[in-house]
Formats: structure tokens, sequence, C-alpha cells
């Protein structure tokens, strides 16, 4: 259930006609989890809807396993959000390269996402208050 929107300062964002960016922290209890191993588990997310795009949920550091991510040379650039930076999952052994992004200067439209953590979540098993989040 999320809080009350207006008074935790949701951001909607207008960009091109028809294409919205909303940015909103969240009571949701959110869970990440790579081959049986939880990753990352936070009860505030922020979430960020977009036009086109599958719901992200945006974690806290201190709620993700930092000392298994190893920052990447890799970045994109997002006219909606910025640059983005990413990191590589090492786990017994194996490599899930850039599976984690983080803005860490976005525009200030999208500044609720300020070095906050998103998994792709086709990458991981992500579950959002008990049900398991598939796209």
């Amino acid at each position: 259930m999320c809080r009350n929107a207006s008074a935790l300062g949701v951001v909607s964002i207008p960009m091109n006609p028809g294409h919205t960016v909303s940015i909103s922290p969240a009571d949701h209890h959110v869970v990440v989890s790579v081959d049986g191993e939880v990753i990352a588990e936070t009860d505030h997310p922020v979430v960020l809807e977009e036009t086109g795009m599958p719901t992200r949920y945006y974690l806290p550091r201190a709620d993700v396993r930092m000392d298994l991510l190893r920052p990447t040379s890799f970045e994109t650039t997002c006219p909606f959000k910025g640059q983005a930076s990413y990191w590589t999952l090492e786990l017994n052994g194996a490599v899930h390269d850039g599976i984690v992004w983080s803005y860490e200067q976005p525009i200030p439209q999208a500044e609720g996402i300020t070095g906050l953590m998103c998994f792709y979540n086709h990458q991981v098993e992500l579950t959002v208050d008990d049900s398991v989040v598939t796209s």
C-alpha cells in the first residue's frame, strides 16, 4: 500500500506528448533474489512508472548487498532521467553483468531516484508484497 503520495513528493514528469515518468515513494515490501539468494530487501522502495516500460523499483543502497556488486564502466543516457551507471553481480562463481543501475546525478525532474539501485526485473527474482513480478 502506498503512503499519501502528495505528502511524499510524487513527481510526474510530462516529457514528450504521451510519455510520462512518475516517481513515488511506496510502502511495498520488495525482495530481489538471484539463484535463490537474497541480494536486496526493503520496505522503502521508490516506484517509477514510465510509459512503455515495466514498473521499476528503486531501492536504497543500505538495503542492497553492495558487497556483491562491482561497478562497470558501462553507462547509458536516458532523456527522461539522465545518465545511468551500472554494476555487475558476482555470486557463487557466476557473473551477472550490468544487472543493476543507478542514476547518481539524474536530471532535476528525476531527483527522487538519486543514488537508488534498480535491478532488471527479468534478470532477477523480484517479489513485491509476496507476489512475484514477471515483467
